[in-house]
């Protein structure tokens, strides 16, 4: 994987996890923390997508972003409900 490509995917991933958290009521949310999310939301989504039976229709370079940001929507709701807390400061 050259540097382009693995910095693209860090970058779909920022912004991926990015409006996911914003979806999700959280929005103090570092760099890292959002590539995090941007990865994970990326699990979540396909493995959703998978058994919902919908496809994704918003891809970029074979990541589905559309799902990745539910993905990360759903995992900061699923750790805000947990942790009782909203993520706002």
């Amino acid at each position: 994987m050259t540097l382009i490509k693995l910095l693209m995917l860090l970058l779909i991933a920022f912004v991926c996890g990015s409006i996911g958290a914003r979806l999700a009521g959280s929005d103090n949310r570092g760099c890292f923390t959002s590539i995090v999310l941007g990865f994970i939301g990326a699990l979540i989504g396909s493995w959703l997508s998978k058994k919902l039976g919908i496809e994704d229709f918003l891809y970029f370079r074979s990541i589905p972003i559309f799902w990745s940001i539910i993905g990360s929507a759903v995992f900061v709701a699923v750790i805000n409900l947990v942790s009782g807390g909203s993520g706002k400061r």
